[in-house]
């Protein structure tokens, strides 16, 4: 089966029941952010500037489970910010399976090997040391991270951790190959780390997938190269959405990168031409959604908003009308329901109900329209039932020339601050590298500035490369 039997199950018999009970709105997937620090400051993402007045702010591990339990959505997507930051967040994860939720970790990655690390200390027996022994000798753990898990003391094997679960996901947030991502999330090293934590995930039994923003400068190309590299990695499923142009997203990319919003995110238009060949990738990869929306993404059809379907709860409340646009927060889950006038948002026969709405196709809008036949045609079920629980697309083989298209930026030497950092460490700069290792393990380094989003490692390497150069004659 193209998705566990289990989950597609759940999914399916939530919306059946109601259907059956003519329930005229309801949840499917709730966006739960228990916090809204990262320590990343991703291109194209309004998230931090949007709630930088609370970024220091959590919802209570009581209160994220009790907005789960009152929407009662089948499935929850753990996001943010970066919520591995989040200090309850195994209690979190753990709560939410008791409630018998599928659970999605939406993460940077960064994190990830250093959470599966208490899992094994937590866990560790002769059982796991045949993974453990696979880890090291692919570099996924260190002989002394390795000695550490084998003999972890009382507080390390008493700690609430995340287990391999079948209701569970690592939803790892890639953008396109090594170089591209990297320049997206603006730290170099960051795409490295997420396939060394999709590695060890693999090895130790847990469930992975990626989620992708399209952008208007992403090359298709490298789409379908990144599929394949994920592919090779066996993945379990990707959710791929176009960069839409919501309000704290183009304020951040005009007052912080100084860059123009049209330049970067996606037109209606382009989106269409952009994922021209979404059905096809479908076939191929094992990509989340419906084929209906789909068909959306590449024009062939037109679907009706249903962002209720997808409800945020975050530190301000219940978030609406959706998870990108703001008009307000909300107490309670029905109070949203029964406020909002959701008339007003989308986009009906081509034109824009609200303004903001006129460039969004993104899937937390639209994938559930397809789910749900708001816009159905005949053939709409089979299809739908047809993808989910039809046979899963064969992975990819791993390959050495994959591998080089993968790796194309840090890993040699051609980052997007390469300049930068050699004009550091050059004998004129007179200055020690900004990137050297100073005895510090990769993932250390790049998760060095949890916290605040911090993006002063970029801006201060990428000022120092006029300082660097000689000076030009006049």
């Amino acid at each position: 089966m193209r998705f566990p039997f289990a989950l597609s199950a759940k999914i399916a018999g939530h919306i059946i029941k109601h259907k059956v009970r003519r329930t005229p709105r309801f949840a499917m997937v709730l966006q739960l952010e228990p916090l809204h620090t990262c320590n990343l400051t991703c291109t194209g993402c309004g998230r931090i500037r949007e709630y930088s007045t609370s970024l220091k702010d959590m919802v209570p591990l009581e209160r994220c489970l009790a907005a789960a339990a009152e929407c009662d959505a089948p499935m929850v997507s753990v996001c943010g910010g970066e919520p591995l930051i989040y200090p309850k967040i195994e209690e979190l994860v753990n709560g939410l399976l008791e409630q018998g939720r599928i659970v999605y970790i939406c993460t940077n990655g960064v994190f990830m090997r250093k959470k599966m690390r208490e899992y094994m200390a937590a866990n560790f027996s002769s059982a796991l040391e045949p993974q453990l022994k696979q880890l090291v000798a692919e570099q996924l753990v260190t002989e002394k991270e390795a000695e550490a898990i084998r003999n972890a003391d009382a507080a390390a094997k008493g700690k609430s951790v995340i287990a391999p679960s079948k209701w569970h996901y690592w939803n790892v947030h890639v953008d396109g190959l090594e170089f591209t991502h990297d320049l997206i999330v603006e730290r170099e090293g960051v795409f490295k780390e997420c396939v060394a934590a999709i590695q060890m995930a693999k090895i130790l039994g847990y469930q992975t997938a990626t989620n992708t923003t399209v952008y208007r400068e992403t090359d298709v190309q490298e789409l379908e190269d990144m599929f394949q590299f994920l592919s090779s990695l066996n993945v379990d499923g990707h959710t791929i959405s176009p960069g839409y142009d919501y309000d704290a997203a183009k304020k951040d990319m005009v007052k912080r990168l100084g860059k123009k919003p049209e330049d970067f995110f996606l037109t209606r238009k382009m989106t269409v031409a952009k994922f021209a060949k979404i059905e096809e990738w479908g076939r191929l990869f094992t990509i989340f959604g419906t084929p209906v929306y789909q068909e959306f993404l590449a024009g062939k059809r037109d679907l009706t908003c249903t962002a209720w379907a997808i409800p945020t709860y975050n530190v301000k409340g219940w978030k609406a009308p959706c998870y990108l646009m703001t008009d307000g927060h909300y107490d309670g889950y029905q109070q949203m329901l029964d406020t909002v006038n959701w008339e007003k948002y989308g986009v009906v026969g081509g034109v824009a109900r609200d303004p903001r709405c006129d460039n969004c196709m993104v899937h937390c809008g639209y994938d559930p329209s397809g789910a749900l036949g708001t816009n159905y045609q005949s053939g709409d079920n089979w299809k739908n039932f047809k993808y989910n629980f039809g046979a899963k697309p064969k992975p990819c083989a791993a390959t050495a020339e994959l591998q080089q298209r993968a790796f194309n930026g840090f890993s040699i030497g051609k980052g997007h601050l390469a300049e930068a950092k050699a004009a550091i460490n050059s004998p004129a700069a007179n200055a020690r590298g900004a990137f050297s290792n100073n005895g510090h393990d990769h993932e250390t380094h790049v998760g060095s500035h949890c916290g605040g989003g911090d993006s002063t490692e970029r801006d201060t390497l990428l000022a120092k490369i006029a300082e660097a150069r000689p000076a030009q004659p006049e």
